[in-house]
């Protein structure tokens, strides 16, 4: 069955090496990265460097794995830190992140390429992120004794190793020292079938948001746009979210103001938005024109508008202190983005349909701190509510701190049992 896995591997591969070929951006991305290799030598030199694992699918997972990563850095600074990735989107992103001491590509998982990774490299833990199942390099590691942990794991009973057809996945997973999962129904799962190396701990995520949370700096141009009003963020929308927020901004009051953070921020899709609201402002010319004023002032530089457009990236996160509530996009295209951040604040939040992927939108929309809408009435209405029932609002926004209080700590969890793996 090994075979087969390596066959199907190996098929991949060159599905995306033809891809490539044929002028697929990405594609060329994903073969061109993996000519690259980690500045590490050929075969295990003499050194007495250890290094740890991280390997993340991309920046979604990479986020998973970094509260650990970085409590690892602090606490053991002895170690070095091996960041692995297998999509471009991680990779380009974080190849420069200071907190790795080498970031590079996974080679493809063959049983030769496992072989030798294990062997070049002296490690004394990985740590696989999520949903990333690569079993010839799971069965090198363990050939090797080296100790290999799962973070923020989430299994379904129609994952293939619960299958009919699944005796062997389900054989592959013994090569886990332990197993971090987020929900209890991963727990049960994998109970059921006889795995009791699991613990149950959450999304590290929230412990990286809420530091975030914690560490929020202030936004002087943001706080004059606001000017002591109410606050609603949108972010990372997309088009189809910001139809339904051109809908609803003449029906906004008057002491309410709202800051749009597109998804795409490019040229071309921002002079959509600015069409859409021709009186928009944006935060990189208030920005710039605010920091050419000699005296600040509340208006300093702005005309007075409903709309600031958040035409940068790498703020937004920061930027949900200043909201009452916040409209999350992507709920009408493939899923909804990121809504930890502002829960974080205790904002209540709303997205569209397509959210069921994930753990914390479900729990919230049933603990009453999130609410899914389908069209633009169902948002005028969700809106309304939340900006005229103050005990409504209030409920679902202490629902959003007590759920973050709830799921604060998986790091910690799993910073315990690696050293209890490492030094009992």
């Amino acid at each position: 069955m090994l075979i087969l896995f390596t066959i199907g591997v190996l098929l991949y591969a060159l599905g995306v090496r033809v891809a490539a070929w044929l002028g697929n951006p990405k594609a060329k991305q994903w073969v061109d990265g993996r000519k690259l290799r980690v500045k590490m030598p050929e075969t295990v030199d003499d050194s007495n460097e250890q290094w740890i694992w991280f390997h993340a699918a991309s920046l979604g997972e990479f986020e998973q794995g970094r509260p650990v990563i970085e409590a690892l850095k602090q606490r053991f600074p002895q170690y070095k830190i091996l960041l692995t990735f297998f999509s471009p989107s991680g990779y380009e992103v974080r190849k420069d992140y200071p907190m790795a001491d080498e970031v590079a590509y996974l080679p493809t998982d063959t049983p030769s390429h496992a072989a030798q990774w294990v062997r070049r490299h002296h490690f004394v833990a990985a740590f696989f992120i999520k949903y990333e199942f690569w079993f010839n390099y799971m069965r090198a590691l363990k050939k090797a004794g080296i100790p290999l942990f799962y973070i923020s794991l989430i299994l379904k009973p129609d994952s293939f190793f619960f299958r009919p057809y699944g005796r062997w996945f389900r054989k592959q997973l013994h090569t886990v020292t332990h197993f971090f999962v987020q929900d209890e129904a991963t727990v049960d799962l994998l109970r059921k079938n006889g795995f009791d190396n699991v613990t149950l701990c959450g999304d590290t995520r929230f412990d990286r948001v809420a530091a975030i949370a914690e560490q929020a700096k202030p936004f002087p141009v943001v706080e004059r746009f606001i000017a002591g009003r109410q606050c609603i963020i949108a972010g990372s929308t997309w088009p189809p979210d910001e139809k339904l927020l051109q809908a609803f901004l003449p029906k906004m009051p008057d002491d309410y103001c709202l800051i749009l953070a597109p998804h795409d921020i490019s040229a071309s899709h921002v002079a959509q938005i600015k069409a859409m609201f021709p009186e928009a402002l944006l935060y990189t010319e208030v920005s710039c024109l605010c920091h050419t004023e000699a005296q600040p002032s509340v208006s300093m530089g702005m005309k007075p508008t409903k709309i600031l457009i958040i035409n940068t990236i790498g703020i937004l996160s920061q930027l949900y202190q200043y909201a009452r509530f916040v409209y999350i996009g992507g709920g009408f295209g493939v899923n909804i983005h990121n809504i930890q951040e502002p829960v974080t604040f205790g904002c209540p939040v709303v997205f569209g349909p397509k959210y069921k992927s994930f753990k914390e939108a479900v729990d919230l929309v049933a603990l009453g701190g999130a609410f899914t809408i389908n069209d633009a009435a169902e948002l005028e209405s969700i809106f309304t509510r939340l900006i005229a029932d103050e005990p409504f609002y209030m409920k679902a926004s202490q629902t959003c701190s007590d759920y973050l209080k709830s799921q604060v700590g998986a790091t910690e969890i799993i910073m315990k049992s690696f050293e209890n793996t490492l030094f009992s």
